[in-house]
């Protein structure tokens, strides 16, 4: 699994990202990775998770904006 391959988790859309995110957690379960080849998807799963919360939070903050300038505030 490569960034050049896949695109580097920052370029991924959240719903990009995720999907990619929920097959990395998929080959963990599976197993019949080796140790270095776990320890890569580990650490893609960790990247990929960190765009969906950023993406996530950026979601969150802007329906914080809407609907505080809808109550007027």
């Amino acid at each position: 699994m490569t960034d050049s391959a896949e695109g580097t988790a920052e370029q991924l859309s959240y719903e990009e990202a995720r999907d990619q995110l929920v097959e990395v957690v998929r080959t963990l379960e599976q197993g019949g990775t080796t140790l270095a080849e776990s320890l890569l998807l580990w650490e893609r799963g960790e990247e990929l998770a960190r765009v969906c919360q950023a993406a996530l939070e950026g979601a969150r903050a802007r329906l914080d904006k809407a609907l505080d300038e809808s109550a007027g505030r």
